[in-house]
């Protein structure tokens, strides 16, 4: 799985693909210098169940980690990830 992140002044996200084949995406707003609100996840209908949010969500937290920002996670499945994640709530906007 080949997890790419895409950005342009105010939007970005994160893109997932296995062997060319589109298999999942999470957008994220960039709010500021200092944070980002992700706000959409989806996976395409083949890859359910492989994990392929989580790792979409784990490159958002690994940029946002690089770049010392916080993540503000509106879409519901973000959000559920940061609250039985202990491991990433580091980058969580309080």
């Amino acid at each position: 799985m080949e997890i790419q992140l895409i950005e342009d002044q105010t939007k970005g996200f994160a893109i997932a693909r296995d062997n060319n084949i589109a298999a999942g995406k999470m957008t994220y707003s960039i709010a500021s210098a200092d944070f980002i609100i992700i706000d959409h996840t989806e996976v395409e209908p083949m890859f359910n169940g492989k994990g392929v949010g989580k790792q979409l969500l784990y490159k958002i937290v690994e940029m946002a980690r690089e770049r010392n920002i916080k993540v503000l996670p509106l879409c519901p499945f973000a959000n559920a990830e940061f609250q039985k994640t202990t491991d990433i709530q580091d980058v969580l906007k309080q």
